[in-house]
C-alpha cells in the first residue's frame, strides 16, 4: 500500500520512538524510508555596524546544521539498516517546519509522512503551536501519527 515513507526528526527521544515504529511499518510494507529534518534558516543578528559578540558566520552555521541533521538523520537510517529498510536522508532549512515537512515529502514523492505528536494541548498548543497539527491541516499525503 504505501512504499515511500517520509519520517520526520527533531532529535527528540519521542521523535526516535516515532521513527522506531516507522521503521517496522515501513518493514511489513516493504516501504522504503526517507528521513528528515527541518532545519532552521540563517538569520545573522546584525543591526547596521553592530555586530553582537555571538554572531555565527554562516559557513559556521551551515557546517553546525549540517553536522545536526547528519546526527539525526544516521539515528534513523542505522534503524533501517538493521531492519533492511532502505533509507535515505534529506534536511531542508524552512523557519516553518511543517512547510520543509510537506515540501521534503512532495520532493521525494513520497506517499505517507509517520511523524511524531508530542501531544500539547491547552495554552500550550495554542502558544507553541503543533508541527504535526499544522501537517494534518496543510497536507494532501496521509500522516500517520505516533503518540
Amino acid at each position: 500500500m504505501f512504499k515511500h515513507i517520509l519520517v520526520p526528526t527533531d532529535g527528540s527521544a519521542l521523535s526516535l520512538r516515532a521513527a522506531k515504529h516507522a521503521v517496522r511499518f515501513a518493514m511489513v510494507h516493504g516501504a522504503r524510508i526517507t528521513a528528515f529534518y527541518a532545519a532552521p534558516e540563517y538569520h545573522p543578528n546584525i543591526a547596521g555596524d553592530y555586530m553582537p559578540a555571538n554572531f555565527v558566520p554562516l559557513d559556521v552555521f551551515n557546517k553546525q546544521i549540517k553536522k545536526t541533521a547528519g546526527k539525526y538523520l544516521d539515528q534513523i537510517k542505522k534503524m533501517a539498516a538493521v531492519a533492511g529498510v532502505s533509507c535515505s536522508g534529506l534536511y531542508l532549512s524552512d523557519d516553518s517546519p511543517y512547510q520543509a515537512i510537506i515540501k521534503a515529502a512532495k520532493q521525494r514523492k513520497c506517499d505517507l509522512i509517520f511523524m511524531a505528536s508530542h501531544g500539547r494541548s491547552g495554552i500550550a498548543g495554542l502558544l507553541i503551536g503543533s508541527e504535526t497539527n499544522k501537517v494534518l491541516t496543510h497536507c494532501k499525503l496521509p500522516v500517520l501519527v505516533y503518540r
